[in-house]
């Protein structure tokens, strides 16, 4: 695997090893000694899958606040998104930075969005099948959004008119929210 970095520090894209031949392709897409060669030591908890029906489809921003955080590795097995990670703890170098990377199933390029991120996509085609990899298991109670056109973080989402779930039509902005990281110095 090879980790490529982003303008967010401790955000990665990720590149498998594809081997393909007349028959089609191989590669996998967790390996924990792996993922440990390149600086990534999660454990992680569970894998979860979406589908997205239409083109121009935005799910997020999306996170769980402490205790329940969690760190990701997302990845598309069909289809393409455009997929964001925002710096949302506070008191960080890059605090409401973003940064966006295609996600497709034809560069099977992963994204490694650590704890203290916001996380979203934009379909970029029709029957998007989205997969997730998080190191904690789903908790309601911390379970949060913030409104994907929030201008203090300014995503370019490159559309104007997104469908959107009810969740996310009334999420609030990052202001208003309970949103509880802070950035810690590492040693």
């Amino acid at each position: 695997m090879n980790r490529i970095e982003t303008p967010l520090s401790g955000v990665y894209i990720i590149e498998p090893k594809v081997f393909g031949d007349h028959r089609g392709y191989f590669f996998e897409s967790y390996n924990r000694d792996a993922m440990a060669q390149i600086g990534i030591f999660n454990d992680f908890w569970q894998d979860n899958e979406s589908y997205t029906q239409h083109k121009g489809t935005i799910r997020g921003l999306h996170f769980q606040n402490d205790p329940m955080a969690q760190c990701k590795i997302v990845r598309v097995t069909r289809g393409a998104v455009m997929d964001v990670a925002v710096d949302i703890r506070k008191g960080s170098p890059t605090y409401l930075r973003w940064t966006g990377v295609e996600l497709s199933e034809l560069n099977k390029r992963m994204l490694y969005i650590p704890r203290g991120f916001a996380h979203g996509f934009v379909t970029l085609t029709d029957n998007v099948v989205f997969n997730y990899k998080v190191d904690n298991p789903y908790s309601p109670e911390n379970d949060r959004s913030i409104r994907f056109d929030d201008s203090s973080i300014g995503v370019d989402w490159g559309i104007t008119d997104p469908i959107l779930s009810d969740k996310d039509k009334n999420a609030p902005l990052l202001i208003d929210s309970d949103c509880n990281f802070t950035y810690e110095v590492q040693a």
